[in-house]
């Protein structure tokens, strides 16, 4: 990478209205590059696709050809019933399943496909088409199926889970509840049980503790996974999971009540309900015994005596729901950015460099801040995803079983799901908007995007909860005490034994020593080096980072010091915490995305992602300027500057955007947008 800071003397860019009714015309010849001596690279689109789609190409393609199969399924949503719309989707779920599609994540002695990181791939190339599908799928065979794999032992795997891969047994999970939400340690439904038949007896207590958003409850589900408070001759001993019978033959059991949650903002294929248990009996065997069991006459046993840890542990087995949650929001946007980015290349409006013809929306600088600096993003955040995804892999296939390993894979899974479901809410309207009024046209799938996945942001965890939990294991740096400790007790630990440890880690002093070793300019390296120098851009996030987690754990020890409850002193600081979390992840995706392109072999592919790369990390910085500025890392020259070398990066990667979005792969037939892109 070189540095360029010298100032543009093009005339101002001009903003477009995208929404004037005027009819597309082909795209004509691509525009001259940015500055004079500048060698615009070429990019090779199937090479591209082939780097992103990795060493599960096989499976994506897979995925790919049956959505392309299933395509009427887009169509047909918008005038079906709701009944039949869920019928469809089951139908369809079932039919992929026989592909062998579903089953990647699950052992192949119960017909599935042995590699996780086969099942993730699967999943994330899903979300290109119907999302409903998509739900369907992680609820069926992540979460219920998930829950039985991971939670489950030998019995449980022989008695259910050959069926449900195949989608003969469809099943839910039952964790959430009215009054509960994210805390699951206080969830109210609970499991007592009589020693006298061997049984459990599942009750909800109340409607505060009904289960509630359950997909696959209203209509379709035969059993359930429900999480419940295990009660044993009057001593909690905490959640649990336990495998609960809701239908026969398609008809509701005695003992169960299930209501239908009704229309949806979006995802109206998936049959969400809420379910009560009035003294349901299970057999002993259905406590899902992984972690701890019960024996006949009442004992309880496990093998992690600490209930918390035990706890975590639990809810720890299954992160893949959120691995694939933030895959399947950063393929959503995708699809918006390729429906844009085409519309963009054929769209034409004012005459602004000629006067007989109208310039194409690309061409406009406005028009490329608006989608190319998001292009940049969606490619970061790919890598990042792919770098979580192959870490879900090696720790549940045993390549690694180190526990910091496991901790940091839940806290990194967490994160970039947080920035990959903010990441699709913004990018689709901006896209929507970009594409103008022929944007808000249902036909051109702006409107189930937008629907179907805002929801993603609350899925698997809301994402500042889930920021919160990034938090706590940087501040405790992932100990051994990671799982025992609520919010309080990480407001106790760090203020206690951890604050020392963590202000000697984000010293300024090492921070400061570790960026000169690799940047010039001494104490000024922030104003000397090259704004493309990436050790420069990966300075910035990381001093970022470290200053707020720094912050983070001085306002804690603060307010404990002055003798303040712990939980005030955390809901004081909780901003911080957010904050010193997102500058984290936005950190390690930047990395992500640098330790790919890095790697890559000399040549146009590897000139054409640097300049993605760096428009990506200097719009990072740009997007937090004020912050850089009000800590003394970013003078108002060289914030101008940062401004003025995103306008440059735009203009030459302008050529290179349709190539860029193509390569993501995405099948034509999914794009619903003939209007919008011929």
């Amino acid at each position: 990478m070189t540095t360029s800071d010298a100032v543009d003397k093009r005339p101002d860019d001009q903003v477009t209205d995208a929404g004037a009714e005027q009819p597309a015309e082909p795209p004509q010849a691509e525009p001259t590059p940015a500055k004079p001596g500048y060698v615009q690279p070429a990019i090779d689109v199937t090479a591209l696709t082939e780097l992103l789609d990795g060493k599960y190409a096989e499976v994506r393609n897979l995925v790919r050809q049956n959505m392309v199969e299933e395509k009427q399924i887009l169509l047909d949503e918008e005038t079906m019933s709701t009944d039949d719309f869920r019928d469809r989707v089951r139908d369809v779920v079932v039919k992929m399943a026989s592909t062998g599609q579903t089953g990647m994540g699950f052992p192949t002695e119960y017909g599935g496909g042995g590699d996780i990181g086969g099942s993730v791939a699967a999943f994330e190339t899903l979300a290109y088409g119907d999302l409903s599908v998509l739900v369907k799928v992680g609820v069926q065979f992540g979460l219920f199926g998930g829950a039985i794999l991971q939670l489950g032992t030998k019995a449980h795997h022989d008695a259910y889970l050959h069926d449900l891969i195949t989608g003969k047994l469809m099943g839910c999970f039952a964790m959430t509840e009215t009054g509960h939400g994210s805390n699951v340690q206080a969830l109210g439904t609970t499991a007592t049980y009589d020693a006298a038949t061997g049984e459990f007896v599942i009750t909800t207590p109340d409607d505060a503790s009904r289960k509630d958003y359950i997909g696959n409850a209203a209509a379709h589900a035969d059993v359930a996974v429900v999480f419940a408070q295990l009660d044993i001759d009057g001593e909690g001993r905490g959640v649990h999971a336990f495998v609960v019978p809701l239908r026969a033959d398609g008809e509701v059991l005695p003992g169960v009540r299930i209501e239908d949650c009704g229309p949806k903002m979006g995802l109206n294929g998936v049959d969400n309900g809420r379910i009560w248990f009035d003294g349901v009996r299970i057999p002993r065997a259905n406590l899902l015994n992984q972690f701890a069991d019960v024996t006949e006459d009442g004992a309880y046993e496990s093998t992690i005596d600490n209930a918390n840890r035990r706890f975590f542990t639990m809810l720890g087995t299954l992160v893949q729901g959120r691995v694939c949650v933030g895959g399947a929001g950063i393929n959503a946007a995708k699809v918006a950015l390729v429906i844009a980015t085409r519309y963009a290349n054929v769209r034409r409006q004012f005459e602004a460099t000629s006067e007989d013809q109208e310039e194409l929306l690309l061409d406009y600088g406005m028009h490329q801040r608006r989608l190319l600096p998001r292009i940049a993003r969606t490619y970061a955040l790919h890598f990042a995803q792919e770098h979580v995804a192959a870490a879900l892999h090696d720790v549940f296939s045993g390549l690694t079983t180190d526990e910091q390993d496991r901790r940091q894979l839940e806290a990194r899974a967490a994160g970039t799901k947080v920035l990959g479901t903010w990441h699709a809410t913004d990018t689709i309207q901006e896209c929507r908007e970009a594409c103008g009024g022929a944007g808000y046209l249902s036909a051109n799938r702006f409107a189930a995007l937008k629907a179907d996945t805002d929801v993603f942001t609350t899925f698997e965890g809301d994402n500042h909860v889930l920021l919160q939990l990034v938090a706590k294991g940087l501040l405790t740096d992932y100990s051994s005490e990671f799982e025992d400790m609520d919010q309080f007790g990480m407001v106790k630990f760090v203020a206690g034994l951890a604050v020392g440890t963590v202000l000697e880690r984000t010293s300024a002093h090492k921070l400061f020593q570790a960026i000169k070793d690799v940047l010039p300019g001494g104490d000024q390296w922030d104003q000397e080096a090259g704004l493309l120098d990436p050790a420069y851009q990966q300075a910035m996030l990381r001093f970022r980072e470290e200053h707020m987690l720094a912050g983070v754990a001085r306002r804690l020890k603060r307010g404990i010091d002055s003798g303040m409850n712990p939980g005030e002193v955390f809901s004081r600081v909780q901003d911080h915490v957010i904050g010193a979390a997102r500058a984290h992840v936005e950190r390690m995706v930047l990395d992500s995305f640098i330790d790919k392109v890095s790697a890559l072999p000399d040549g146009d592919l590897k000139v054409a992602l640097n300049l993605l790369c760096d428009l990506h990390a200097l719009s990072t910085i740009e997007a937090d300027r004020a912050w850089f500025m009000e800590h003394g890392r970013l003078s108002s020259a060289r914030s101008k500057a940062i401004s003025r070398e995103i306008n440059d990066l735009c203009r030459k990667i302008r050529p290179l955007a349709g190539d860029f979005v193509d390569a993501w792969g995405v099948p034509v037939e999914m794009l619903r947008s003939e209007e919008l892109i011929g």
